[in-house]
């Protein structure tokens, strides 16, 4: 019952900080202000959900942390038009796909970023901007 109670906790908290930065993000809407742009990092995790939303997608991964468990981080990318533009569909990532994201990290220090580009197991990358994505 223990460990039950510990990971609806651990639950609760990720979820609260999911909408406090999802909240903040929106707030700084067309800004690069929330995001370190002379910083790339990547992390590989299981994408957990994509909102292909307006103004702005979102891609949310499960990233295995130290404790053995999972953080999930949160991806702001470009609008759905302009990714359609460039080859994506709702579909090109789906909840369970394996990938490595490349970011720029939340100044803040909170788990998520600016999504930059991702690369599948088999190599292929997916690019937020610049050059149409091949199938």
């Amino acid at each position: 019952m223990k460990a039950n109670m510990r990971q609806a906790v651990v639950s609760l908290v990720a979820a609260a900080s999911l909408v406090v930065a999802g909240a903040s993000l929106a707030a700084a809407h067309h800004s690069t202000a929330p995001f370190d742009t002379t910083i790339q990092k990547t992390i590989s995790g299981i994408v957990k959900q994509v909102d292909w939303t307006n103004p702005h997608t979102w891609v949310w991964l499960d990233v295995p942390n130290d404790q053995g468990g999972v953080d999930t981080w949160g991806f702001e990318g470009m609008s759905p038009n302009y990714l359609a533009r460039r080859g994506w569909t709702k579909s090109t990532l789906k909840p369970g796909d394996k990938i490595s994201v490349v970011m720029r990290p939340l100044r803040d220090g909170s788990k998520g970023g600016m999504f930059v580009s991702a690369t599948r197991p088999n190599g292929q990358v997916l690019r937020m901007t610049g050059e149409p994505t091949e199938p």
